[in-house]
């Protein structure tokens, strides 16, 4: 075990479900045995059965995610402008600039390596970026993720920025006034309502076939007054990243490199670099 919190999570999670399926495996051969005559092993079966049953899903829809393509190696090793260091539960893009800082959550079910072209380019810019390992590759399992960050480094300006089900649970984390300066979503929306005072941006592309336009209109609501919602022409919604297509997504006119490139420049124009 490297210590990191993902990590001990899943241990965790895993002898609670092995002893789940020692109880229910028990308690069926008991059952079995007695013709299911004892209400209270009965009972107990039942409350067994479901959180079981639950977990085995969860692990099974789990298992099935999007892998980072093999091209986004070469944005995970240092050069001449970034410096890349790979912690137990994130990335750091360590470039050029010094007081501005951003924290990535990515996509729910994506291998969180898919996002390292679009934060070296970042940090290549002037942002340092800290790219979250998410544990199952699913964001709201480590929400608070970003607090441990924020405590081992030093930054006079934080954002935090998320993909899709990531941007939902960034935006989650900014809930609490003063968590940070600023929530970029990417092709993601709020469920909560944030503060008035919170920097607040929002991109999509227009060929996004998986975000919910619908709950994405409906939510604005939960945005400052002053959020920036900003389309990116031609752009999907797994360009973002570097995964490949994604079910349900429709296709580019642009290539994810254009739609990164887009990307890091409205960020860079958002945040003020």
């Amino acid at each position: 075990m490297n210590g990191s919190v993902w990590m001990k999570q899943l241990i965790i999670t895993s002898i609670v479900f092995v002893v789940l399926i020692a109880v229910y495996v028990i308690v069926s051969i008991i059952n079995k045995k007695k013709g299911r005559k004892n209400v209270v092993l009965r009972v107990l079966f039942i409350v067994t059965e479901i959180p079981v049953t639950a977990v085995l899903a969860f692990l099974i829809y789990t298992a099935f995610y999007y892998h980072a393509d093999l091209s986004v190696q070469e944005y995970l090793v240092s050069d001449a402008n970034v410096t890349v260091e790979n912690e137990p539960d994130w990335y750091f893009f360590d470039g050029a600039g010094e007081g501005t800082a951003l924290i990535f959550y990515p996509g729910a079910k994506v291998e969180y390596t898919a996002y390292a072209p679009l934060m070296k380019k970042a940090a290549e810019s002037g942002i340092d970026c800290f790219l979250v390992r998410m544990p199952l590759s699913v964001a709201f399992l480590d929400p608070r993720c970003a607090d441990r960050i924020k405590e081992q480094y030093d930054y006079d300006k934080w954002y935090i920025a998320g993909h899709s089900l990531g941007g939902a649970v960034a935006a989650m984390y900014c809930e609490t006034p003063g968590n940070m300066d600023g929530l970029i979503m990417l092709a993601a929306y709020s469920i909560v309502c944030l503060p008035a005072e919170l920097e607040t941006c929002a991109i999509y592309g227009s060929r996004d076939g998986c975000l919910n336009l619908d709950k994405f209109n409906e939510c604005r609501k939960n945005l400052p007054a002053d959020a920036g919602i900003l389309t990116i022409e031609g752009g999907n919604h797994a360009g973002f990243g570097c995964y490949g297509p994604q079910d349900g997504d429709m296709p580019a006119d642009i290539t994810a490199e254009e739609q990164q490139k887009i990307t890091v420049d409205l960020i860079l124009n958002f945040i003020g670099n």
